[in-house]
C-alpha cells in the first residue's frame, strides 16, 4: 500500500490549489523569450524553483519508456562540465541546498531549493545542470542499475504490481500505458549518450514553464532567467494532448498471482482538466471514498483499506481499489453502492463538509513555498491556468449538491476492472455483467 498511499497523496499535492497568505504580495507573470515565468513573491528566507518540461510519456516511444526519468536525474547526479557529482554535492551541501529531477505522466521538474542569502551560490549550479549537464557515463550506470532496482521492488509489491496492471490494460496502445520509470528491459538499453541527446531534444522554450516563489527582486529574475533561456532553442509548438478515458463496456482482465490475498482494481472516466464539473467531481470523489470505506471495511468486512481516488492528469480517469478474500461479495457490494448513490444522490450535508475537509487541507498542505511552486506548476501544465492555485475557495464554495450528484452519475459507469490473485476466487461474469450482481452466498474455504 506504500506507493499507492504516497502516489495518492502525491497527486492531491500537486492537483490542489493554495490559498494566498495574507503576508505575499500578489503574484504575476513574465513572458521571457517566450516563455511562462510565474512568480510568487513570498515573505521568509526560502526560494523555491521549479522549471517544468511538458510533455512526460507523450515525449517518447513506449520501448524507450524511462529515458526521461533517467535524464533528469543525471542532470544533478553526474555531475557537470563545471563540476563533477563530488564537487557539485559538496557546493550544495555547503549551503544546505537543494537540486533534483523528477519526471511523471504529464511533465519533468527541476526542483532548486535554498535559503535566500544563498541565491547567488546556487543559482549558477541550477543553470549549470540544466545547460551543460555531464552524463559522465560510470555515474549513469549507477543510477540506471538504481532505476532497475527500484522497478524490481515495485513490480514484486502487490499493489503496484496492480496499479501497473490496470494502466496497461485501460491505456494498451496509448501513452498512458508507459511507466516514467520505464521497464527493466526498456531502462537496462539506455546509455548515458541516448540520454544526453534526449534531454537536449527536450529543452526548449516552446517545453518549458517556470515558477518562482520567494522574496526575489523582478529585475533579479528576468537578469537571471533571460541568461538561463539565452542558449536554448525555441523548439517547435507544443500542445499536452488531454483526454478523458471512457470505457465502452465493463471489460475484466485477470492474472493469476500468489498473493497473500486478491486485489482488484478498476478504472473508468474522469471530467477533462478544464471541465465546468471538474470541481464539483473531485468532490464527489472524496465523498465516494468515504461511502466506499465505510461500505467496504466497516459494514462487510472485506478489506483492511478499500480506496477510490480520481487521477487528475492530462488523461483524466478514476480508480477503484481493493484487498480481498472475498473478490465476489466485493464487487456485488461495490455495484450496489454505485448504483445507490446514483439512485439517492449524495446529501447536502455530506457536500458542506467535504467542502471544509477540502479547504481545510489545501490550506494545512500548502503552507510552504515548495508546496505554492508545486501547485503553479501542475496547474499551469495540467489546467493551462496557474491562477486556479489562487480561485479554489471561491471556485469549491460555488459546487452544488446537483452539480456533484450530476458530475458522479455522468462519468462511474463502465469500469475496467484488473484482478490479480487466485483465479478461482473470481467470477469474471460478475464484473462485467450490466446488472449489478446480487450479494453471493458464502462458499466454504472463503
Amino acid at each position: 500500500m506504500k506507493r499507492l498511499v504516497k502516489d495518492t497523496l502525491l497527486l492531491a499535492l500537486l492537483a490542489a490549489p493554495f490559498v494566498l497568505n495574507a503576508q505575499n504580495a500578489k503574484p504575476y507573470e513574465l513572458n521571457i523569450n517566450g516563455v511562462k515565468v510565474i512568480v510568487q513573491p513570498a515573505g521568509g528566507d526560502i526560494i523555491s524553483i521549479q522549471t517544468g518540461i511538458r510533455g512526460g510519456v507523450q515525449n517518447y516511444p513506449a520501448d524507450k519508456a524511462g529515458i526521461e526519468s533517467l535524464a533528469v536525474r543525471a542532470l544533478t547526479e553526474c555531475g557537470t562540465k563545471t563540476d563533477d557529482k563530488n564537487s557539485f554535492k559538496d557546493k550544495l551541501d555547503k549551503v544546505s541546498a537543494r537540486i533534483s529531477g523528477s519526471s511523471s505522466m504529464d511533465y519533468s521538474s527541476i526542483f532548486m531549493n535554498c535559503i535566500k542569502s544563498d541565491f547567488e551560490t546556487v543559482w549558477p549550479l541550477y543553470a549549470d545542470a540544466m545547460l551543460n549537464p555531464r552524463f559522465d557515463a560510470k555515474e549513469f550506470d549507477r543510477i540506471k542499475q538504481d532505476a532497475i532496482t527500484s522497478i524490481r521492488s515495485s513490480d514484486s509489491d502487490p499493489d503496484n504490481a496492480i496499479i501497473k496492471m490496470s494502466m496497461q490494460t485501460a491505456f494498451k496502445g496509448k501513452n498512458y500505458a508507459k511507466d516514467p520509470e520505464g521497464t527493466i528491459e526498456s531502462v537496462s538499453k539506455i546509455t548515458a549518450g541516448e540520454a544526453k541527446q534526449y534531454w537536449k531534444s527536450i529543452l526548449t522554450r516552446s517545453r518549458m514553464v517556470i515558477v518562482i516563489v520567494g522574496d526575489l527582486d523582478k529585475s533579479v529574475i528576468e537578469k537571471k532567467v533571460k541568461a538561463l533561456l539565452a542558449p536554448i532553442p525555441q523548439g517547435k509548438p507544443f500542445i499536452l494532448k488531454k483526454e478523458s478515458y471512457t470505457p465502452a463496456a465493463n471489460s475484466f482482465n485477470a492474472q493469476a498471482r500468489e498473493n497473500a490475498t486478491n486485489y482488484a482494481l478498476g478504472v473508468t472516466s474522469g471530467p477533462v482538466p478544464g471541465a465546468p464539473d471538474f470541481n464539483a467531481f473531485v468532490l464527489a470523489m472524496r465523498v465516494f471514498y468515504n461511502k466506499h470505506f465505510l461500505e467496504v471495511r466497516t459494514n462487510n468486512g472485506l478489506s483492511y483499506a478499500p480506496q477510490t481516488w480520481f487521477s487528475q492528469g492530462a488523461v483524466s480517469y478514476s480508480n477503484i481499489y481493493v484487498s480481498t478474500t472475498n473478490p465476489d461479495k466485493y464487487i456485488a457490494v461495490a455495484r450496489q453502492l454505485i448504483d445507490r448513490v446514483k439512485a439517492e444522490g449524495f446529501t447536502a450535508e455530506e457536500l458542506k463538509n467535504m467542502k471544509t475537509q477540502y479547504l481545510t487541507n489545501v490550506y494545512t498542505r500548502d503552507e510552504t513555498n515548495d508546496a505554492q511552486s508545486a501547485s503553479f506548476l501542475f496547474n499551469q501544465i495540467v489546467h493551462n491556468d496557474w491562477k486556479r492555485s489562487l480561485t479554489i475557495k471561491d471556485d469549491i464554495s460555488k459546487v452544488t449538491l446537483d452539480e456533484m450528484n450530476s458530475a458522479f452519475r455522468k462519468y462511474i459507469n463502465n469500469i475496467t476492472w484488473v484482478y490479480q490473485g487466485d483465479p478461482k476466487k473470481v467470477n469474471p461474469v460478475l464484473y462485467t455483467q450490466k446488472q449489478t450482481p446480487a450479494i453471493p452466498e458464502e462458499k466454504k474455504g472463503f
